[in-house]
């Protein structure tokens, strides 16, 4: 553990360096510096990860081999005999040839013809061009977005670029990935979470860029406490892919294949990152930048309806404006899948559209018979009165689609105050109860800047998941309801709804139930003399001001 906490405090290190370097060249807090850092520090986790990889296939190279030695061998090789090598590397890893490495470009970075810059320029695209059928994810026109662009037309001031880059390459020779590799999902979610948090501040039309670790954690273990193989995972809001990473993490990730889709360029940037960090590049072609709701972009085989998901997880914006498509969404062509309706256009305040009932609905329809999901919704959802919102309350109660109902602590959330929820759906139709967990009082309330957030602890993560996956009754906290209970309840799904009255009995003689009424009746008869005082007293108050009785 110790180890682990060392590399990670030398890769935040190197990260905060990076930003250190944008914020000198005037790039801190600019729209591109996000752009910059991210696609800085993957290059040089591919670079050291080819070199990690090459230590391991080469035969003239072993576990000791240091950094040196491994490029000193790269170099030595023909194009032939390159091609050979990278044939016997997995396909997660990206090709780098030598001319793209970083120790190549800190060696160059003096260049005149051509200047440094664009050498580094190069670089970044020689290997997006080399790297295109893996490493690429497609918008929803199936169009392949490359890895990188040209970094450099984000520095304005010409004569800065190659000191910019100088700084840059400095920054990357002094680090090494190496000991990260041996890592698993806990270390990259960490590294992740730090590299993104100064950008994931404004968000996308259709995503938050950050889920907590701690909700990603419940949902996984809950959606599959035991192993499974050959299953897919679908999130048609994944943001930066927090859910879908923890649960392919869970399931393991050569058991799962992930499909995404997110409106927002710029999740779909961290996506990918997110996917490269944690081994999940064989699903990197399956990430798709386009609209979800409008133009869905993954179909069955033969293409006669969207495809259908054995775990669909999702975090959905809950509130925007999407007026701009909504009445083509209403026509018969989207009924099927918007069963319940659709919102509609405001006269106002167009930002209030509640968007996450089109997510849930376009879930729903996405499910696999017998697949899982998980939605965080708003809470006041679990409580419905009127509406599409009640609708669609009363189908997934009326269809048992629920299998339980998690109601959060406020404020987990820096994007959002909503207080949220978790619907755990189970498309079988085979439960008879749904379990109500009430949560909302638990974790810790820490200051986040000016805002207030909850932070669940360890313990509260695994409370959570054991009460659930053990269908435990604990009171004033989970119960268990059946759904004609529900259906009769108006189908409120708020766990606080069906907890029991308590009633405290308790043994007393006959003697000790004399004394107490007495006690009670002195002091029912103090009170009654008290009042009796004070209306007199009012009564000649109001006398003395001469007001008429």
């Amino acid at each position: 553990m110790s180890n682990e906490r060392e590399i990670i405090r030398k890769t935040e290190k190197m990260i905060d360096e990076l930003k250190s370097v944008c914020s000198t060249y005037g790039l801190g807090n600019a729209s591109s510096e996000y752009k910059i850092i991210t696609e800085i520090f993957l290059y040089k986790y591919l670079n050291d990860k080819f070199l990690y990889e090459t230590k391991k296939v080469a035969k003239d190279l072993n576990e000791n081999s240091t950094i040196k030695e491994i490029e000193q061998y790269l170099d030595s090789l023909s194009p032939e005999q390159f091609s050979l090598l990278v044939m016997r590397m997995g396909p997660n890893v990206a090709r780098i040839k030598n001319e793209y490495r970083v120790s190549y470009l800190f060696q160059n970075q003096n260049s005149n013809m051509p200047e440094f810059y664009e050498l580094f320029d190069s670089a970044l695209v020689g290997i997006s061009n080399d790297n295109l059928d893996i490493f690429s994810v497609k918008t929803g026109s199936k169009e392949k977005i490359k890895l990188f662009d040209t970094l450099s037309q984000y520095i304005t001031e010409s004569d800065k670029r190659n000191s910019f880059f100088r700084a840059i390459i400095s920054r990357l020779v002094e680090f090494s990935f190496e000991d990260a590799f041996k890592e698993k999902y806990d270390f990259f979610a960490t590294i992740f979470e730090y590299l993104i948090k100064d950008y994931n501040k404004d968000f996308g039309k259709y995503a938050e860029y950050y889920t907590p670790n701690s909700i990603a954690r419940i949902i996984a273990r809950i959606l599959a406490p035991n192993s499974t193989q050959n299953v897919t995972l679908y999130d048609p809001s994944a943001g930066s892919g927090t859910l879908v990473l923890a649960l392919a993490h869970q399931i393991g990730e050569e058991n799962c294949t992930i499909f995404t889709q997110d409106i927002s360029q710029k999740s779909n940037e961290f996506l990918r990152l997110n996917l490269i960090l944690n081994n999940l590049v064989h699903s990197l072609g399956n990430v798709i930048h386009g609209d979800t709701l409008l133009n869905p972009a993954h179909y069955n085989e033969d293409k006669t309806r969207l495809k259908q998901f054995d775990y669909i997880v999702s975090n959905p914006p809950f509130k925007t404006d999407f007026s701009e498509t909504r009445d083509q969404l209403a026509t018969e062509k989207f009924q099927d899948r918007f069963f319940a309706g659709v919102p509609k256009i405001p006269k106002k305040d167009l930002d209030s559209m509640p968007i996450y009932l089109m997510f849930i609905q376009h879930i729903i329809y996405s499910l696999k018979e017998n697949g899982k999901g998980a939605i965080v919704v708003p809470t006041g959802f679990i409580t419905a009165k009127n509406g599409i919102e009640k609708k669609l309350l009363d189908y997934i109660v009326k269809e048992k689609l629920i299998k339980g109902v998690i109601k959060m602590p406020p404020n987990l959330f820096a994007t959002t105050g909503t207080n949220v929820s978790l619907l755990l759906i189970e498309n079988n139709k085979l439960n008879n109860e749904v379990l109500l967990i009430d949560a909302s009082n638990m974790g810790v309330k820490v200051r986040d800047g000016k805002n207030q957030r909850t932070i669940l602890e360890t313990a509260d993560v695994n409370k959570i998941i054991n009460v659930y996956n053990e269908n435990k009754i604990e009171e004033d906290y989970s119960v268990l309801v059946t759904y004609d209970t529900i259906i009769n309840n108006k189908s409120s799904l708020n766990p606080g709804q069906y907890f029991g009255y308590k009633i405290e009995i308790k043994d007393i003689s006959k003697d000790e139930f004399t004394e107490i009424m007495k006690q009670k009746e002195n002091y029912l008869f103090e009170m009654f003399e008290e009042s009796h005082k004070l209306s007199k007293c009012i009564i000649q108050n109001i006398k003395d001001l001469d007001y008429d009785f």
